[in-house]
């Protein structure tokens, strides 16, 4: 039975839910396959990813295919109450409601894998930690699974390497249909969506820094430079931090950058970016925000340690007032901006990140028992399919190589 908060609030999430899909052409077109062909007839599905109006219809079109649904958020001030009673109304079981304490939130993962599920599709890893921890009983009825985010990629690598994981995962996000665009121009747009929207402050002339340069620090950065913004990057890896200096932007320690930077957007993947050290160097004013998947990139600790007194600036901002008078503001609890303080990345991008998802399960279905415990690539021919159908959706063509160029590139 589906534990959300108000199921009269179904109406305004599928109101949502008709939105997105009007916009998501191409998994549009796989759920009329998908209701033709029924790859997940008899199987169960687990699934915990953001949940807003993508990831319902995600949901939809899974089921569409057959699919046994169980799902839950993977964040929880990014459940949006609406949409959660628009997938309860519709028959799919549900266990999500904004702002869950981390015991609710907890026990809404386990109830979706008390069900025992088949595949198991995960935007962060916490579905399949438990899995391999608290119910390692249910492994056995496991065909594999999905990993939507870089931060979930990091966790199962390990495991892969510790021998640790029992079932094959499928690397959603290193497929070149999600990172390239997802990534890049989904985080890039729905960062500044969310930093705008909550703060109402103009993001031109000030001093911008992002911590990370990987595709989702790229396009961070990318949008920020285009608003007019001063960007400064800090990095720990040689390579990217040249990539970012050739691409225009300053390169300098996040000890230098506290000083100078206006808003701080940390998308790392990684925990104490943003700590005691630099909170002493923060000008009175500074914005700080986290578009990394889990909320460690800024050590909140450490700042209310330091801080005299915390308020509530603003919905969604918490101001830190420092020992010398300073005031620090932190965006959405330190949570992931994007989807805390707004809709998350557009539509149309979502529309091939969920369509890998969708083709990436259907792979596991149809070569159950053939993959061996490990963390596997999405194929190359469901990216150039997916990548093929958006083509199609926007009525664009390509040329094809003739039978003369394939021979010359020995094809």
């Amino acid at each position: 039975m589906s534990d959300i908060r108000d199921i009269s609030l179904a109406p305004s999430g599928e109101n949502k839910i008709k939105w997105v899909s009007r916009n998501m052409p191409v998994l549009n077109s796989i759920a009329a396959d998908f209701e033709k062909e029924k790859p997940f007839k008899g199987l169960k599905i687990a699934l915990s990813i953001h949940m807003e109006a993508k990831t319902a219809y995600l949901c939809r079109v899974l089921a569409i295919g057959g699919a046994e649904m169980h799902v839950t958020g993977s964040n929880p001030l990014s459940t949006q109450d609406d949409v959660v009673a628009a997938v309860a109304a519709g028959g799919i079981d549900i266990h999500a409601y904004h702002g869950a304490t981390a015991e609710e939130y907890e026990r809404h993962l386990c109830a979706v894998l008390e069900t025992g599920p088949n595949i198991i599709i995960d935007d962060g890893g916490d579905l399949i930690n438990l899995m391999h921890t608290k119910y390692t009983h249910l492994i056995p009825e496991v065909i594999g699974g999905c990993e939507e985010t870089t931060t979930g990629i990091f966790r199962l690598r390990a495991m892969e390497k510790a021998n640790t994981l029992k079932f094959p995962m499928i690397s959603v996000n290193d497929a070149d249909c999600k990172y390239l665009f997802d990534n890049r121009y989904g985080t890039g747009q729905s960062v500044w969506d969310g930093v705008n929207r909550t703060t109402n402050l103009i993001i031109a002339g000030k001093t911008v820094v992002v911590a990370g340069y990987g595709w989702c620090g790229k396009g961070t950065a990318l949008r920020a430079k285009g608003m007019g913004a001063k960007v400064v990057v800090t990095e720990i890896d040689p390579i990217k931090a040249i990539e970012a200096h050739m691409d225009g932007f300053e390169v300098m320690p996040m000890s230098e950058a506290a000083e100078i930077g206006d808003v701080f957007v940390t998308v790392t993947g990684c925990n104490d970016v943003i700590t005691k050290e630099h909170f002493g160097k923060l000008k009175d004013g500074a914005i700080v925000c986290n578009a990394g998947h889990f909320d460690v990139e800024i050590n909140l600790v450490e700042l209310a340690a330091e801080a005299t007194s915390r308020y509530e600036a603003r919905q969604n901002i918490e101001g830190f007032v420092m020992p010398d008078g300073r005031n620090i503001f932190v965006l959405a609890e330190g949570r992931l901006v994007n989807l805390a303080s707004g809709d998350g990345h557009p539509a149309e991008i979502m529309d091939m990140s969920f369509a890998i998802q969708a083709m990436s399960a259907k792979y596991l279905a149809e070569n159950k028992g053939k993959l061996k415990p490990s963390v596997i690539s999405v194929p190359a021919e469901t990216d150039r399919e997916v990548a093929s159908r958006f083509l199609r959706s926007m009525n664009m063509k390509i040329d094809t190589l003739t039978e003369a160029q394939k021979e010359y590139l020995g094809i």
